[in-house]
């Protein structure tokens, strides 16, 4: 079956850190470029992190930028958020996606895989994340 499954999220105190992690099964992850985006409570849907297969390009918001770190381990078929500093407006529902177009192994093109966070082929259920204190 093929599916995404995201964990690692949960209440953190502002200024504190959380790894995510999305693991894949029924696809190779690292033939595809990932993203992952968050939506807080009344609020769209936004693009964080997203890099091509072959990480050779990868693009971060602003807001986050400097703070979270993607990666990958390829050997586990899993993607990873590395989350630092975390503010309450990191709050929200976080979500890995996965998605096979070869358009994003184009130099500054998973940006806008970010940028419209729509139509990729693989979605997570998304891990709760909440900084408060």
């Amino acid at each position: 079956q093929v599916q995404l499954v995201e964990s690692g999220g949960g209440l953190v105190q502002p200024g504190g850190s959380l790894r995510l992690s999305c693991a894949a099964s029924g696809f190779t992850l690292d033939d595809y470029a990932i993203g992952w985006f968050r939506q807080a409570p009344g609020k769209e849907r936004e693009g964080v992190s997203c890099t091509n297969r072959y990480d050779g390009f990868t693009y971060y918001s602003d807001s986050v930028k400097g703070r979270f770190t993607i990666s990958r381990d390829n050997a586990k078929n899993t993607v990873y958020l590395d989350m630092n500093n975390l503010k309450p407006e990191d709050t929200g529902v976080y979500y890995c996606a996965a998605d096979s177009w070869d358009f994003w192994d184009k130099p500054d093109t998973v940006q806008v895989m970010c940028f419209r966070n729509q139509h990729l082929d693989y979605w997570g259920q998304g891990t709760q994340v909440t900084v408060s204190s």
